[in-house]
C-alpha cells in the first residue's frame, strides 16, 4: 500500500503524547492508519541526541516525523537525518500556536510567510527521496482565511509538496493558549473542503475537531483524501483504531482490545530491561477501554501502580482484571 493510501486516516502529530510508546500501542490497534511522531525541532536534531530524538521501533511503519523549524538549510539537514532513520515521510509543521515555538519563528506563525515555507520545503525535498508534506492552519490572528489558504497552498505546492493535513480553525497567536487554540477557534470545515475542489491535484486532509469514524467518513464522501484524529484517537483509542482498517481501508484488523493489552507486554518486557519505567508506556493505554463496563478501575490501578519501583507486566493483567472481571 503506497503511502498516500495510508493517509485516508492518521493520528496527528500530539506534543507529550505520540512518543514512540504511544505509536506502537497505535500500531497494534490499525495497521493501515499513518502514525506521526510528536514535534521535533530541527535545531535538536541538528546540535542534539537524534538518537533519542528518532529512533523507533520497526514495527510502527508507516511512521512520519514531524520537524519544527524555519531555516531552509538547517532544515534539509534535519530531514536528511530523520530519512537516514527510515521514516516514511519527513512533515514540517505550520501549525503550532505555542510561544516557545513562536519565539523560534516556526509553527503557525508560518502561515504569515509562505514565500519562506516554500523555500523551506525545497531544501527538504532536494535533501530527502521520501515524501515532505506540510501541517498547517487556516489562517493565524486577523488574516482571512479564505484568501490566506489558497495562497499558502498554492505557494507551498509550486515548491513541490502534494499533500497537506489542514487544522480548520485559525491560530490566535496572542491572547489563546496552545490549549484555547485546540478548542475556542471556530471550525472552518467548508473552506477545507473548497480548497479541495481549487486544487484537486493536492492530496487533502482535514483535521481539527475530528471525533469519530463516522464522521472521517463523511469528510472522505465528500471528497478530502484523508482525515487526521488527534484528541480522540489519544483519549479513546480502540473507538478510533481497532475498527479503522475495516471501516476506512476495507481490511479487518481483527483484534479486541483486550488482544492488544497481551500483545502489549513483550513490549512492555523489553523497555523495562532496557531501563525503561512502567509508566512511560501505560499512560497512553488509559482510554483503552473508555466506555466500557471496568474503565474505570483500569485506569485507576494503572494510575497508582504503574511508577512504583519494580512495576511490571503484572501491574497491567492486574488492571485488566477490573475489565474482563465485569465482561465475564
Amino acid at each position: 500500500m503506497k503511502i498516500n493510501q495510508h493517509v485516508r486516516l492518521s493520528v496527528a502529530p500530539m506534543m507529550d503524547w505520540t512518543d514512540r510508546h504511544c505509536r506502537y500501542l497505535h500500531r497494534l490497534m490499525s495497521r493501515r492508519a499513518l502514525l506521526y511522531t510528536e514535534m521535533v525541532a530541527s535545531a535538536a536534531i541538528v546540535h542534539g541526541d537524534h538518537g533519542r530524538l528518532l529512533a523507533f521501533h520497526p514495527a510502527e511503519h508507516p511512521v512520519a516525523v514531524q520537524l519544527g523549524g524555519s531555516d531552509p538549510a538547517q532544515l534539509a539537514q534535519a530531514a536528511r537525518i530523520a530519512a537516514d532513520y527510515g521514516y516514511d515521510e519527513i512533515n514540517l509543521n505550520c501549525g503550532c500556536p505555542s510561544d516557545r515555538v513562536q519565539s523560534g519563528s516556526f509553527g503557525a506563525i508560518l502561515m504569515e510567510n509562505p514565500k519562506l515555507v516554500a523555500e523551506c520545503v525545497a531544501a527538504m525535498i532536494t535533501a530527502v527521496d521520501v515524501p515532505v508534506t506540510v501541517k498547517c492552519r487556516i489562517g493565524v490572528d486577523n488574516q482571512d482565511p479564505s484568501v490566506v489558504l489558497p495562497d499558502f497552498l498554492a505557494q507551498v505546492s509550486a515548491a513541490g509538496v502534494d499533500r497537506f493535513s489542514i487544522h480548520a480553525r485559525k491560530a490566535w497567536l496572542q491572547g489563546l493558549s496552545p490549549k484555547e487554540n485546540r478548542d475556542i477557534p471556530p471550525l472552518d470545515y467548508d473552506l477545507v473542503c473548497e480548497m479541495k475542489g481549487l486544487f484537486p491535484h493536492l492530496h487533502l486532509s482535514v483535521n481539527g475537531g475530528v471525533d469519530s469514524l463516522d464522521a472521517a467518513e463523511a469528510f472522505l464522501a465528500q471528497g478530502l483524501d484523508g482525515v487526521m484524529i488527534g484528541r480522540a484517537a489519544y483519549h479513546t483509542p480502540a473507538q478510533i483504531l481497532l475498527d479503522a482498517d475495516a471501516r476506512i481501508f476495507g481490511e479487518d484488523n481483527g483484534r479486541s482490545a483486550e488482544e492488544v493489552v497481551h500483545l502489549m507486554l513483550p513490549y512492555i518486557t523489553d523497555h523495562l530491561a532496557d531501563g525503561g519505567r512502567l509508566g512511560q508506556v501505560t499512560r497512553h493505554m488509559l482510554g483503552l477501554f473508555q466506555g466500557r463496563p471496568g474503565a474505570r478501575g483500569w485506569r485507576r490501578h494503572l494510575s497508582e501502580n504503574a511508577h512504583a519501583d519494580g512495576a511490571g507486566p503484572q501491574v497491567v493483567l492486574d488492571a485488566l482484571a477490573h475489565v474482563t472481571r465485569l465482561a465475564a
